[in-house]
């Protein structure tokens, strides 16, 4: 059972959290519970990091970063102890939760179990474990990177062979798309985990990308449901394989991402090797690329352009500056737009379903909708366009696939 930042936010989210846990207990279930830090805490620590040295160690920001998760685990701890259930806390390196030594976004390599299960065997009921961290071969605490609890919960439930990983927020499961932006949105009873991922991918910040993989990979179930909602009134949504769902509708869901920006390099010679060297610079500057076109050549020339998120704009173009300024790669003009955002439509029918793509192409045009650029995936469709008309085009296409029904 993982609970989340909001669930926790104060120490009345943790007793109400808690009371979850005890039930299971009385259930006659052990359980392993990974929580985060409390609602604000780590941006909070965070600051207090820059503050202090801009420019900081990553081993010491980890260090600092990562001590919100422990407060948490003892303070549920503490309180399923005041209710009568054995507990105690755990941090990642007690456990421990193996990882890589990349600072501030480690993975997981490997996770032992033997002291868990032997705290267990001696009558302990629930384990509590700091979500977020762990320990890398150098013996220095990590981080998993943002969201990074929802792994931790995933990696500990296939090391454990647990029956199901519980993922408790502040929303009672998947929706067809985002709530706040379409009133029709409605919450799916299952999604296959092809799905989940692009939409996580694609925006939907319901759980952490790498969770996603995680439980695909080890065939970890995986259950959405709100910390603020009686488990009798909703079941969330479970997170499973596509095997498991009866029929699976042409499009599951609509995502968007509103923090987008799209990079073209004006006129850049067509030939072997540039764009491997263009896409480099851009991975030694940890930027993430999503969307990438290339034109047609024209004597010897060609466009090239991208997609990467807005906060890593900056460190593209000084990263396409440097390529140009060493001569590796020569190009006329960068152009930014950092007004765009992305739409995608996500489904496992679409492998089995033609004019997905006619159809949302034509409702974005009903609309008087531009489309910047397109990519596409077996199961995916995703589109850039002016950010002014994000929230009309999910509006729109959502209608169009009759998602609400």
């Amino acid at each position: 059972m993982k609970f989340g930042g909001t669930s926790v936010a104060d120490l009345a989210c943790v007793q109400r959290s808690a009371k979850r846990v005890v039930r299971e207990v009385h259930n006659g279930k052990n359980i392993v519970v990974v929580v985060s830090a409390m609602a604000g805490g780590t941006n909070h620590l965070i600051s207090k990091v820059v503050e202090t040295a801009p420019v900081y160690d990553a081993r010491e920001y980890d260090a600092v970063v990562s001590s919100g998760e422990n407060i948490t685990a003892g303070l549920m701890a503490l309180t399923l102890q005041g209710m009568g259930v054995p507990a105690r806390s755990w941090q990642g390196w007690q456990v421990p939760i193996g990882t890589t030594a990349t600072h501030a976004s480690a993975r997981i390599t490997h996770i032992e179990t033997d002291n868990i299960l032997h705290k267990f065997d001696e009558g302990m009921r629930v384990a509590v474990v700091a979500g977020f961290q762990g320990i890398s071969p150098e013996y220095r605490i990590t981080t998993l990177g943002r969201g990074g609890s929802d792994t931790t919960a995933v990696a500990l439930a296939a090391a454990l062979s647990a029956e199901q990983c519980q993922i408790f927020t502040d929303v009672d499961g998947i929706y067809t798309t985002d709530p706040r932006i379409c009133d029709r949105a409605k919450k799916l009873d299952q999604i296959a985990y092809e799905e989940m991922l692009e939409l996580a991918s694609m925006g939907a910040r319901v759980l952490q990308t790498r969770s996603i993989e995680f439980a695909m990979r080890n065939a970890v179930r995986l259950r959405v449901l709100s910390s603020f909602v009686d488990e009798l009134d909703s079941q969330g949504t479970l997170v499973c394989d596509e095997e498991e769902i009866m029929e699976s509708k042409v499009v599951a869901g609509v995502a968007c991402s509103r923090d987008e920006a799209k990079l073209t390099l004006i006129s850049v010679a067509d030939r072997p090797g540039i764009a491997a060297m263009v896409f480099s610079s851009l991975s030694e500057a940890n930027v993430n690329i999503d969307m990438i076109v290339q034109n047609i050549a024209e004597k010897g020339r060609t466009d090239m352009t991208f997609s990467c998120p807005n906060d890593q704009v900056g460190a593209a173009e000084q990263a396409l500056i440097d390529i140009r300024s060493n001569g590796e790669v020569r190009y006329d003009e960068l152009v930014v737009d950092n007004s765009v955002a992305k739409v995608s439509v996500v489904g496992i029918g679409m492998r089995s379903h033609t004019g997905v793509a006619a159809k949302m192409f034509s409702v974005l045009s009903k609309e008087g909708i531009n489309i910047k650029v397109i990519t596409t995936s077996e199961i995916k469709i995703s589109v850039l366009i002016d950010r002014k008309y994000m929230e009309l085009a999910v509006q729109a296409l959502h209608d169009a696939f009759e998602l609400e029904e």
